[in-house]
């Protein structure tokens, strides 16, 4: 497919124009952070913990290999960092703008979704033992056989959100999303056989997994909790990256959607004005007589027929 001039739509001559017309999605965006920070603040269901379930439960704890500030760090700010430096290449606001509104959108989606499961099942960590009774002395109801934990409230209701893990739904989330990105940038599937483009693709989701299992080895989630929000996490991504670009498989992978609809619309636009200027022509020629034939042929020379060009882009759009 034919593409546009670099630097035909930067910024600052459609940024503004673009942004306008996405309002609505920044302003669900924003309803989804108020979403996230709820659902970080109200407790989570405290499940029935059992004398006999703490065999599971009894691992140490540890902190974090990644802490939690850096999550965001490579999950949003380093995409980000991508879109950009593409960005100052090719000088298209609509692949900035789309490819960031994407990754948000993957990003507090997948959060949404993480934490409300987290408060919904409401599942110990592998260490809920050292956090319900940091001295070591169990206390069990004598009735239900509930524990009676005497921990810190905070590290307690931390310790009902193992399931499922947030850390590795954020991280496929962002990064999963820079993959799809990468992989229709440097066209992956062109069928030529560079199997060194799947290295670049398959990085983002190198460090997405070893996040992953990061969680594992920290005694912060059990195997099952960072499956699912791997799960949850690459999934997302994809509905979201395709929610503005075609598949990376695609021949105008590439590209956003919006600028094969720019493209479509200038040719359009071009075809229109050339079709105007013809017909008010028509009048002057009959006014002023007959025409020298080098006039005429003048005037055939400078009408452009944009017609083949214009079906070149909607055959590449099907």
């Amino acid at each position: 497919m034919r593409e546009i001039q670099l630097g035909a739509h930067t910024v600052k001559s459609h940024g503004v124009a673009v942004a306008r017309v996405h309002m609505h999605d920044w302003l669900i965006l924003l309803l989804l952070v108020v979403i996230e920070v709820i659902l970080n603040v109200i407790h989570p269901f405290y499940r029935f913990v059992g004398k006999d379930m703490m065999t599971d439960l009894k691992y140490p704890m540890k902190s974090n290999t990644v802490p939690v500030w850096a999550v965001p760090m490579y999950a949003m700010l380093l995409p980000i960092v991508i879109f950009l430096i593409y960005y100052y290449y090719r000088r298209d606001v609509y692949d900035l703008h789309h490819a960031i509104l994407g990754l948000f959108f993957s990003v507090l989606i997948t959060g949404v979704i993480t934490d409300a499961i987290k408060n919904a099942v409401g599942r110990p960590r592998p260490d809920f033992f050292w956090r319900c009774f940091p001295d070591g002395k169990e206390a069990y109801d004598l009735v239900t056989g509930n524990v009676i934990c005497h921990g810190e409230r905070g590290v307690i209701r931390e310790g009902h959100k193992s399931f499922p893990s947030g850390h590795t739904s954020w991280s496929f989330a962002g990064l999963g999303f820079l993959s799809l990105y990468l992989s229709g940038k440097i066209k992956v599937f062109d069928r030529r056989g560079h199997v060194a483009k799947l290295c670049i693709v398959f990085l983002p989701l190198l460090a997405a997994c070893l996040v992953g299992i990061s969680r594992v080895d920290d005694y912060w989630h059990h195997w099952q909790d960072v499956f699912a929000g791997g799960f949850i996490g690459l999934t997302v991504a994809t509905f979201c990256y395709l929610q503005f670009f075609p598949p990376p498989y695609h021949t105008d992978g590439w590209g956003p959607y919006a600028y094969f609809q720019s493209v479509v619309d200038s040719r359009i636009n071009a075809q229109e004005t050339t079709n105007s200027n013809a017909h008010n022509m028509r009048p002057l020629e009959v006014e002023t007589g007959y025409q020298e034939p080098e006039d005429t042929a003048s005037i055939s020379f400078g009408t452009h027929d944009s017609r083949p060009i214009l079906n070149d882009v909607e055959t590449g759009r099907r």
